[in-house]
């Protein structure tokens, strides 16, 4: 595991407001050198604003059911074998049938990597408060992810997104994708290259694997927002404690490839084209690596108090 992981990738670490490591911290990111916070009984403590691009999630991307690789190769109780996924290559035309769509499931795990290391992570800044590697959402359990008519009834703003105008504005997301820069958050329905966060369930229309599975891991963490399990933690206003945001703020995340092909040296942006990642386009292996796991890199505000 350690080896596979990218210890770069949680650069730059400012600490008051400088960087003491060189990197890129993403737009929006605090830039205090000093804060003031309340304790639990209510009295404001100072403190120094450290930041970070933290090690916080794992997210699994499988095709058959129950298939809990981050456990071992354990397989789970879970599913059958009526739901296994597939990967459908890209097609020409506009003839894409239901049969032509890749799916898979997710496991989305809890993964405080500095916590569990005991390297580094005060209190304050573990805005949901896992300490320790766990599980939080395996789509087996989930009856939305197969099903984009459900999906739709449980997040009705996909209508607002579900036409022509707002998919052209992904246009502009794309390009940034291309070059692997931080994607709009403003165009939150939107993933860059990679095709719309929206419907959130785990059926998608053709592409490659990597962006078959990396649009998937995203739109596993846009669901854990829009149902409030995931905290904004960029800006001055979350340096105190994370704040629920119910759109995904795609410039706050990095994923790095874990399986089957590591990025240990740098990770990309939500969106960013496979081509910019480390090793370029070819991420699958064929019969020993044709799922995937990510480490989702989350950037982190928080103040540092004295308590």
């Amino acid at each position: 595991m350690f080896t596979d992981i990218c210890w770069a990738c949680m650069f730059p670490i400012r600490v008051a407001g400088f960087s003491i490591t060189p990197g890129e911290a993403p737009s929006g990111a605090s830039k205090q050198g000093f804060c003031m916070c309340q304790d639990n009984l209510g009295m404001y403590q100072p403190g120094i604003v450290n930041s970070m691009w933290e090690p916080a999630r794992l997210i699994e991307v499988v095709r058959q059911p129950g298939c809990a690789m981050s456990l071992g190769g354990a397989t789970l109780p879970i599913g059958d074998k009526r739901s296994w996924g597939t990967q459908s290559d890209a097609v020409s035309g506009n003839n894409i049938t239901k049969e032509k769509m890749s799916f898979y499931h997710l496991h989305y795990y809890a993964f405080p990597l500095l916590s569990i290391l005991e390297m580094y992570m005060p209190k304050r800044c573990s805005p949901d408060g896992y300490a320790d590697f766990d599980i939080i959402e395996l789509t087996e359990l989930d009856p939305t992810w197969n099903n984009d008519e459900l999906a739709f009834f449980t997040h009705p703003e996909s209508a607002a997104v579900a036409n022509p105008l707002a998919q052209a504005a992904c246009a502009a997301d794309a390009a940034l994708g291309v070059v692997g820069a931080e994607g709009t958050s403003a165009l939150w329905w939107c993933a860059g290259t990679w095709g719309s966060i929206y419907p959130m369930a785990g059926s998608t229309v053709p592409n490659d694997f990597g962006r078959t599975t990396s649009l998937l891991a995203a739109r596993s963490i846009a669901q854990m927002h829009r149902r409030g399990m995931a905290h904004l933690t960029t800006g001055d206003e979350t340096i105190c404690r994370g704040m629920i945001f119910p759109t995904i703020p795609k410039s706050q995340y990095k994923l790095a490839s874990f399986f089957p092909r590591a990025e240990t040296k740098k990770a990309h942006y939500i969106g960013a084209h496979p081509m910019t990642w480390q090793g370029g386009e070819g991420r699958v292996i064929p019969v020993t690596g044709e799922d995937a796991m990510y480490v989702m890199f989350r950037w982190n505000d928080c103040c540092n108090t004295i308590e």
